[in-house]
């Protein structure tokens, strides 16, 4: 077979998988070639480092995700800056806002988000954004605060159609993740017609947000083959309607 998968967000550490080994040779036997890591504060960062440089399969992603905000050390940062030349760390993420759980740390958020932004234009690195329940915040520092040089992508993106559009414009990736192919779902479909192929990623989100038909289990890498399959039964729809 000469298809494979990249899995494009992942988070595969020792506190999360017993065998991370097992882990990647399961996703290696379905296809899938290469995983992307991605940590979310200094403790996690510093695993991928440690895990990239083990798996050839494993490349990385290092950044303080929204709510690690509290807390979060000027060195932590430095050590993200530090560790970019690393060939395996292939961007700056997971990085952005989230007003889900905590809303009255809105300001630091932002901060801390424009200021690692501000790092990967400088460095030309690109970035992998989280955003939840704070769209038009992020949106508003991608467009008016911040001109994020290599762009990247916005991962397990919000089934948000206008969000969409506007990501697009300004040069970023959309990655779909298990809720696509959630029964609940109701806008995946026309979410993702709105998306042109060449702007689609997949990705688990693991252990997070299994896809059906796994979903209720732990998530891993070897799950991306159904998101991908999702994608290819909407565009194909698509195509035969037309």
């Amino acid at each position: 077979m000469n298809n494979y998968f990249v899995d494009t967000h992942c988070h595969i550490f020792k506190s999360d998988y017993e065998n991370i080994n097992e882990i990647l040779e399961n996703a290696s036997n379905n296809h899938i070639k290469y995983v992307i890591n991605n940590g979310s504060n200094d403790e996690s960062n510093k695993e991928v480092l440690k895990l990239v440089e083990k798996y050839p399969c494993m490349y990385g992603a290092i950044g303080i995700h929204p709510e690690d905000v509290d807390g979060v050390k000027q060195e932590d940062v430095k050590f993200i800056e530090d560790n970019l030349n690393n060939k395996k760390i292939v961007g700056i993420g997971e990085i952005g806002l989230d007003y889900y759980w905590v809303k009255d740390n809105k300001e630091q958020q932002k901060e801390l988000f424009i200021k690692q932004l501000d790092m990967a234009t400088r460095l030309s690195k690109p970035v992998v954004i989280h955003t939840r329940e704070a769209v038009m915040d992020t949106l508003d520092i991608l467009k008016n605060k911040v001109t994020c040089k290599n762009k990247g992508v916005f991962h397990c993106c919000p089934l948000n159609i206008e969000l969409a559009k506007e990501a697009l414009k300004l040069g970023f990736y959309i990655s779909c993740a298990g809720p696509i192919t959630f029964k609940s779902s109701k806008n995946a479909t026309d979410f993702i017609k709105t998306i042109p192929m060449d702007k689609i990623l997949i990705e688990t989100d693991s252990p997070y947000l299994s896809p059906e038909p796994v979903r209720g289990t732990r998530n891993n890498s070897s799950n991306v083959k159904y998101v991908a399959q999702k994608i290819a039964e909407i565009k194909e729809k698509i195509s035969g309607d037309g």
